[in-house]
């Protein structure tokens, strides 16, 4: 009974967002306040049915209920709880309900925590907003229906992937889904801005604290998947430019390219068109995204499903909204004039270039995803595409970024004089070259990649504060009276500077190991005696594991023991590997463990990884200063909204 409670509460919610769809439209286009009105308590409605039919999935999945369809695909009654929760999530349909609930929650919060906005405007957001959502109930209700029952239910299930049974996956899927479909508001936002004719610098006020939160929760998710690729795949890497990686990073840059342009709409009145088209075309590849992740064209990991017919609906999906959005942007170019002038050396300069290198980067990333599905289309030739291209490509303009950013932040708006921009700047220019003289000294390999990272994290976190000093006229009393979004700024730029150096410096320093250890007999990888002590046999929940007991020591000392395992989960006959590792300030030691060799013995890996926890450290820091920010007051009242100007537009605005 509850399961067909909740699938009817999808039906409702699908009619009720054709009701938010439309009414509130006609209602902004005619200044019909009543029609606009109805915007709101659809918006709620919507939400608290798509909550119901969620909770009524989860229900399902609690309780070990076989009849339906997908529990039975996805669980199992000895998975742990915490799995059969995430396992609602961890499949294409549950994952899509769990998609359309944070893209009901978004339009529900524009209701809610709107009042600010002019209600013709707040209702064509809402009901852009329910567009979408409507889209994307159809294709569930018509392609991925998660309440399909069983003629004759089993008596138990075929298990979750096991590689998706782990802490850092139970949690990385919401937060990302946060991120992507919390695009879909600065895309409403840009559309019902087209719509209207009018982008002034309220609107970019407006647009910005969506849009800041979804980088936020795109930063954490991004940063959970990586923690999981690190340790539960095994292969001891952080980053591995998989398809669906590439996916979520290309919206993540797209996003940090919108917050740095919508500053200068609302200072200065300028990149109008340019901020709107990042607001489409960032929710537009968090589109592409899902068409990666669940068409089948491209083969990960990661992919939730193979199905081409499915791919083919999201990609008219992704054709009507972005291809819709790209029309209404055309036709509406000329009501986007920009009114601010600057010269080449001012802040706006620095964060038009801080845009191109974003949007590039992002570019780059799209072209070395997608190419071996094009060429194996038009030239049916197979390639692969790997961390070299990534790396070569990408990299450069992340260097040129890094290198700006501390400077462009100390420019004045309008016009500015470069010496006296760089004058502040000289101390933490020190600073910075004094930490990569530091790093070469102690760097035995004399890696050029340490000199460079360690040189452009120090820059970036010492720049940020040789900023926020500044501002705070040198005295240390008026440092805690600057606004929050100062702090925010300066902990998101130094997060990124750990980031850089974390990444730098780890790829020039790790060391690898790979031999066939015997138990009792040590060996030593980079001056760590490392004793393989015992392997057994252990009984998990709904797994056996292969464990072994392994201690590390330094001249003599013992500094940790590990217990790597290699388990098997019966129902599905899959292996995972879990590596165990020892997370230290400037250093992991990380231990696998393998298979018995036929001559005896066990195949174990070593890695020695230099300042691997630096690049997750750096990451949680950008969210952090992305929260300070977000807490700013001049965020959440939407200071300046009644300054707003309009431009002439074909509908009227009220």
């Amino acid at each position: 009974m509850i399961v067909e409670i909740g699938h009817f509460a999808l039906i409702l919610a699908f009619c009720v967002a054709i009701v938010q769809s439309i009414v509130p439209l006609i209602g902004a286009h005619k200044g019909w306040s009543g029609w606009m009105a109805v915007a709101e308590p659809a918006a709620s409605a919507q939400f608290l049915l798509i909550a119901t039919s969620f909770a009524a999935l989860t229900y399902a999945f609690v309780t070990s209920d076989f009849s339906l369809q997908l529990v039975y695909s996805n669980s199992h009654t000895d998975k742990p709880m915490l799995y059969k929760i995430s396992g609602v999530w961890g499949n294409h349909e549950g994952s899509m309900l769990l998609w359309v609930l944070i893209l009901a929650l978004f339009g529900a919060a524009a209701a809610w925590f709107g009042a600010n906005l002019p209600p013709s405007l707040r209702a064509r957001v809402i009901s852009v907003q329910g567009l979408v959502g409507l889209a994307f109930l159809g294709f569930i209700l018509f392609t991925s229906n998660p309440f399909t029952r069983l003629a004759d239910p089993p008596f138990n299930g075929q298990d979750l992937n096991p590689l998706l049974q782990d802490p850092g996956l139970a949690f990385h899927p919401p937060f990302l889904y946060l991120g992507y479909v919390g695009l879909s508001m600065a895309f409403s936002f840009a559309v019902a801005a087209l719509i209207e004719g009018r982008v002034d610098a309220a609107w970019a006020r407006w647009v910005r604290p969506w849009t800041l939160a979804a980088w936020i929760f795109l930063t954490i998710g991004i940063a959970l998947g990586s923690w999981w690729a690190y340790y539960e795949l095994g292969w001891g890497g952080f980053w591995f430019w998989d398809p669906v990686e590439n996916a979520s990073f290309m919206p993540w840059l797209l996003a940090a390219a919108l917050l740095h342009s919508a500053i200068v709409v609302e200072k200065r009145e300028a990149l109008k068109s340019w901020t709107i088209l990042l607001a489409i075309m960032a929710f537009g590849f968090s589109l592409i995204g899902t068409f990666i992740v669940r068409s089948g064209v491209i083969t990960s990991v990661h992919s939730f499903a193979n199905d081409p017919e499915r791919g083919i609906f999201i990609l008219a999906i992704l054709a009507v909204f972005v291809g819709g959005a790209l029309t209404l942007y055309a036709a509406r170019a000329g009501a986007m004039q920009a009114k601010g002038v600057f010269s080449m050396v001012s802040r706006e300069s620095a964060l038009v270039m801080n845009n191109i290198l974003l949007a590039v980067a992002a570019l780059v990333v799209f072209v070395g995803t997608i190419w071996p599905l094009v060429a194996e289309m038009f030239w049916d030739r197979k390639l692969s595409v790997g961390a070299p291209f990534f790396e070569k490509a990408f990299t450069p303009f992340m260097v040129i970024l890094a290198l700006l950013l501390p400077l462009g932040a100390m420019m004045p708006w309008k016009r500015a004089r470069l010496d006296r921009a760089i004058r502040p700047m000289l101390p933490a220019l020190v600073l910075a070259l004094a930490v990569a003289g530091f790093a070469w000294s102690f760097e035995t390999g004399r890696s050029m990649l340490a000199l460079v990272a360690s040189f452009l994290g120090a820059w970036l976190v010492f720049g940020a504060f040789a900023e926020l000093w500044q501002r705070a006229g040198k005295t240390p009393a008026r440092l805690v009276r600057l606004p929050r979004a100062d702090w925010g700024k300066a902990l998101a730029h130094s997060g990124l500077g750990i980031v850089f150096a974390g990444i730098g410096l780890l790829m020039a320093g790790e060391m690898e190991d790979i031999r066939v250890a015997n138990v009792g007999e040590p060996f030593t990888v980079a001056g760590f005696e490392i004793t393989l002590d015992n392997v057994e046999q252990v009984a998990g929940p709904n797994f056996t594991s292969t464990t072994a007991t392994m201690s590390v020591r330094r001249n003599g000392e013992l500094i940790t023991v590990l217990h790597p395992e290699k388990r098997v989960y019966p129902v599905q006959a899959m292996p995972t590997t879990e590596a165990d590792i020892d997370n230290g300030f400037l250093r992991d030691i990380y231990l696998v463990i393998g298979d018995p060799q036929a001559g005896g013995g066990w195949a174990v890996r070593t890695y020695i990884k230099p300042f691997a926890n630096w690049i997750w450290a750096g990451c949680m820091l950008m969210s952090l200063g992305g929260l300070f920010s977000l807490t700013d007051r001049r965020y959440r009242v939407a200071a300046g909204a009644r300054k707003s100007r309009t431009v002439p537009s074909a509908t009227p605005a009220e």
